[in-house]
């Protein structure tokens, strides 16, 4: 073989060894997992201010709420000090399965939370948990190893720091979980500001849950009633 050809070979062997797919959240083919995200291990979560850690674990649980999403929650041990899910994730998914584990620290382990997750008959898993180091990633490894495309919410998960969880989103990236902020999943999701849920649905929970995205379109809507350019501004480019 010339030389030549030899580097088209080597070209094209590298060309496929880096090919790159870009999987893509489909709200139709997407679960939410809810992962022991319970009110005793919430003191756990130490890697992030308790007031804007709880504001990004409810904002998980709520996009089965925004889009529409099957939903199976499950919980560890709760009748102990790791105590139940909040009401209101219960409230917002009565008829969810919600497997609530008496040993096992990997919900992949139990039988009942296995048949709910093959159940939903998705092939993506969107999930969070406490904690990022053993509930999440655990699961996360358990559903890679099954099949699933795994999308792991980095600002839901919380543990004991943040070292500790650095450590535990390299090990699920390198088993090739994806890792994504709340915007980026509901973005995802969305695909689409005119789709529906769209900008009517979206903009209201984002107000709720990403303030600072909210207050973008607070300021436009002002701009947009009460507006005045300044002068000045108006030779801006």
């Amino acid at each position: 073989m010339s030389l030549t050809l030899k580097s088209v070979a080597l070209f094209m062997l590298a060309s496929i060894a880096n090919a790159f797919t870009y999987d893509r959240l489909d709200k139709n083919d997407s679960l939410l997992l809810i992962v022991d995200m319970q009110e005793g291990l919430f003191s756990l979560a130490r890697d992030f201010d308790h007031n804007v850690y709880k504001n990004q674990m409810y904002a998980h649980a709520a996009l089965g709420k925004l889009f529409d999403l099957p939903v199976v929650m499950t919980s560890s041990s709760e009748t102990g000090p790791n105590g139940p899910l909040p009401d209101e994730f219960l409230e917002w998914y009565p008829n969810a399965p919600l497997i609530k584990r008496l040993g096992e620290v990997d919900a992949w382990d139990n039988p009942d939370f296995r048949q709910a997750v093959i159940a939903a008959n998705k092939s993506q898993i969107i999930l969070a948990g406490i904690t990022t180091d053993v509930c999440t990633t655990f699961l996360a490894l358990s559903l890679r190893e099954a099949g699933y495309t795994v999308f792991a919410n980095h600002e839901a998960s919380g543990t004991t720091s943040e070292y500790i969880r650095d450590m535990a989103n390299d090990r699920m990236r390198a088993a090739g979980v994806n890792l994504l902020s709340y915007f980026a999943i509901v973005c995802e999701l969305m695909r689409d500001w005119r789709n529906v849920p769209g900008a009517q649905e979206v903009f209201p929970v984002l107000d709720q849950y990403l303030p600072i995205y909210g207050m973008v379109a607070r300021a436009h809507r002002a701009a947009v009633h009460n507006g005045t350019v300044l002068a000045g501004e108006d030779i801006l480019p």
